[in-house]
């Protein structure tokens, strides 16, 4: 088997071992773990919540002008992520942390600094 390329997880597959580790990390009561798999599990949410296409609306069928009506005109259709979408989403998630960490510790916030550091070791490791 040497030599053969190693799959990567399907996003679902991600998403049940990041929920797997949020609930390691609340066990464990790893307070900064839970906020940043909670953090990375939202901005994945978050990614996938961008419209493919505007809605459409109603002409003149609605007594308020411009609403969307019919069957599931409230629902929002859903971007599907590729592995690779959600992988850049936690990357962005890594570089926001260890940027902020830098700025806070030139601040003089040592403490607060590690804590972020801790937070973007958590997720970086769904990058493997």
């Amino acid at each position: 088997m040497t030599g053969q390329p190693v799959p990567r997880p399907s996003v679902s597959e991600l998403r049940t071992t990041m929920r797997g580790a949020l609930k390691t990390a609340m066990k464990d009561r790893d307070r900064l773990a839970a906020s940043a798999i909670r953090s990375g599990l939202g901005a994945i949410d978050n990614a996938e919540a961008v419209p493919d296409q505007p809605a459409t609306h109603a002409d003149g069928d609605s007594p308020i002008a411009g609403a969307v009506v019919g069957l599931g005109a409230t629902e929002a259709a859903r971007r599907e992520l590729t592995v690779e979408d959600v992988h850049e989403v936690l990357r962005t998630e890594v570089t926001e942390r260890r940027e902020a960490a830098i700025e806070i510790e030139a601040g003089g916030r040592a403490d607060r600094a590690a804590d972020l550091r801790h937070e973007a070791d958590v997720l970086e490791r769904f990058l493997d």
